[in-house]
């Protein structure tokens, strides 16, 4: 009895649908585009500004704050500070 309900619950797990992460929790703003082939998210803003910049002039834009941003004090890949390598 045991074995078959381990057996129901392992397909109930397999069979379910998995949906994929829409927003990436690297950047705190992202961008929703609407459009005729579905919406979908890009997650590749700083401020809220630089998202309203690249969609002035798309239709089907709206820029809202990311609710999965990762508030870990990283900043985002483009904003990484670099610094010149000593040399020896």
């Amino acid at each position: 009895m045991r074995v078959l309900a381990c057996a129901m619950l392992a397909i109930a797990v397999i069979a379910a649908p998995a949906r994929a992460q829409t927003y990436d929790p690297g950047y705190p703003v992202c961008m929703h585009v609407y459009s005729i082939d579905g919406d979908y998210f890009e997650c590749r803003y700083s401020t809220l500004a630089q998202c309203q910049g690249s969609a002035s002039g798309r239709g089907g834009t709206q820029c809202l704050i990311n609710p999965y941003f990762a508030h870990s004090g990283r900043k985002p890949p483009d904003q990484i500070d670099r610094r010149p390598r000593r040399a020896y």
